[in-house]
């Protein structure tokens, strides 16, 4: 599976800030930029912490270095959007610094730029169905069913041989960048995912 990478979505030219810039030099970054936060880095460029704008605001403190939040939530350029975009909610960020194997600052990625993946065409989701999920994951040939995308949402048609086939296409199709959704109307030949009876000797059943 081919999914999406932080680097390809990230912005290199990144605004940031020293841990010595004033409150009043942070927020004209801020403005100046239209941003809402700056990543504050070391004279080696690693970062050290993240002030947005709910920093200045619930804050009296002077400089960058007491205004940031720390540790920054960072991320590295070769995860994908969807880790990326797990890691958001769940530190409850709006954007990441994205650094290099040595920590240093080489790029941002927001809240935006994640949302831009689920604009992704049609045409293109299908295609990637297709070669991805069936082809590459599946063994299967790229007609085998109908792929059918519609502003993102995924519908599967037709049969297959086996059910866990069924289960297995659905999952990998939802796993797509910019799948908002997949309806099954799959059907399938054999069912080997509901266990076999186990058979029971007269023993078993007196007790």
């Amino acid at each position: 599976m081919k999914h999406m990478k932080i680097g390809g979505l990230m912005t290199d030219d990144v605004v940031s800030a020293v841990p010595a810039a004033s409150f009043r030099d942070v927020a004209k970054l801020l403005v100046e930029h239209d941003i809402s936060g700056v990543p504050v880095v070391d004279e080696e460029d690693r970062v050290m912490g993240v002030v947005s704008e709910s920093d200045l605001l619930s804050s009296d403190e002077l400089t960058a270095r007491g205004l940031m939040t720390t540790p920054a939530v960072t991320v590295h350029a070769e995860e994908t959007v969807a880790d990326a975009a797990r890691l958001m909610v769940r530190r409850g960020v709006e954007r990441l610094p994205v650094v290099d194997e040595e920590e240093r600052l080489v790029g941002i990625v927001t809240r935006r730029d994640l949302l831009c993946v689920y604009l992704r065409p049609d045409a293109e989701i299908r295609h990637r169905i297709r070669e991805d999920v069936l082809t590459d994951a599946m063994d299967l040939p790229g007609d085998a069913v109908d792929v059918h995308v519609l502003d993102g949402v995924v519908t599967l048609g037709g049969r297959v041989r086996r059910q866990s086939q069924v289960l297995m296409l659905v999952g990998l199709a939802e796993r797509v960048d910019g799948v908002v959704a997949v309806v099954d109307r799959l059907s399938f030949h054999e069912d080997d995912v509901r266990p076999a009876p186990s058979a029971r000797t007269p023993h078993d059943i007196a007790r």
